[in-house]
C-alpha cells in the first residue's frame, strides 16, 4: 500500500513538472498560459500583448512584438474550448499596425465568454481600441494611454483620397472605442487633436487615473483586483 502511495505521489509529481515545463516553454514562445490554480478552480487564459502589434508587414527584428497571425487563431480556440471560462489580457503596447490591431480588439470583444483588460505601462496608439475591447478593463496609476490621429508612412499618389482613407480608418478606430468605452467619439476626436501636450505630435496622453476619469478605462487598479473582477463575472455570467 505505501510503496502504491508513493508511486502515486511520484507520478503526480511528474505530471506538475511536465506541466510546469509546459507552461514556461509556452510563455517563452507566445507570452501565453493558462491561469487555473485558483481557489474557485476557474480555467482562466492569460494573454499578452507586448511591444508592437505587428501587421502585413514585418516589424524589426530587435523590436518586441505581439503578430496577429498567432493571436486571431488563438483566440478563436478560447472561444472554441469549452473548458476555458475567462480571458485575462494584459496590455503593454506603442501600438502598431492599424488593420492588425483593429482585428484583434474585434475578436476579443465578439468572444462569448467574460474578458478583462490591465494596462501595465502603456496602451498607446491603437492599443486603445485593444484595452477598451475587454468587458471590463482596469490600469494601473503609472501606466499611460496616448490618443493621437492615424498615419501613414510613404509616397501618397492622390493627397485628397488618401486623406479621405485616413479620416475613414480614423472613424472606425473612434466608433470602435466610443462603443466599447464611456468615452464619446466626439470627445475621443477632440483628444487626438490636441496640439498642447505632445512635443512632435498632435494628441494626448492620459494616466491611469486621467484615464478612468474621461471613461476611457472603467478603474484604476492592478493584477489581484483584474483577477478577482474576472473570476466575479465568471461566477456571475456577467458580460459587457
Amino acid at each position: 500500500m505505501k510503496e502504491e502511495t508513493n508511486q502515486e505521489q511520484q507520478g503526480q509529481k511528474e505530471q506538475r513538472l511536465k506541466r510546469e515545463e509546459l507552461e514556461n516553454e509556452e510563455i517563452q514562445d507566445t507570452g501565453q498560459v493558462m491561469l487555473e490554480e485558483n481557489k474557485n478552480r476557474h480555467h482562466i487564459h492569460l494573454l499578452t500583448i507586448i511591444g508592437e502589434i505587428e501587421g502585413h508587414e514585418a516589424a524589426s527584428s530587435q523590436s518586441k512584438t505581439t503578430k496577429y497571425e498567432h493571436v486571431l487563431p488563438k483566440l478563436a480556440m478560447i472561444e472554441d474550448d469549452d473548458t476555458i471560462d475567462g480571458l485575462l489580457i494584459l496590455l503593454n503596447t506603442v501600438g502598431g499596425d492599424v488593420e492588425a490591431g483593429l482585428a484583434i480588439a474585434e475578436m476579443i470583444a465578439s468572444l462569448s465568454k467574460p474578458t478583462v483588460s490591465l494596462v501595465l505601462g502603456g496602451g498607446h496608439s491603437i492599443g486603445v481600441p485593444l484595452a477598451v475591447s475587454a468587458d471590463y478593463t482596469f490600469i494601473v496609476p503609472s501606466a499611460t494611454m496616448v490618443i493621437h490621429p492615424v498615419r501613414s508612412n510613404g509616397m501618397f499618389i492622390g493627397v485628397a483620397q488618401s486623406y479621405r482613407n485616413l479620416e475613414k480608418t480614423q472613424d472606425r478606430i473612434t466608433a470602435f472605442v466610443a462603443e466599447h468605452s464611456f468615452m464619446t467619439q466626439e470627445r475621443m476626436e477632440e483628444l487626438m487633436l490636441d496640439t498642447t501636450q505632445l512635443v512632435k505630435d498632435v494628441g494626448t496622453m492620459l494616466d491611469g487615473k486621467e484615464a478612468v476619469r474621461e471613461g476611457l478605462i472603467n478603474e484604476v487598479g492592478g493584477i489581484s483586483q483584474a483577477l478577482k473582477k474576472l473570476s466575479d463575472m465568471i461566477e456571475n455570467g456577467e458580460m459587457k
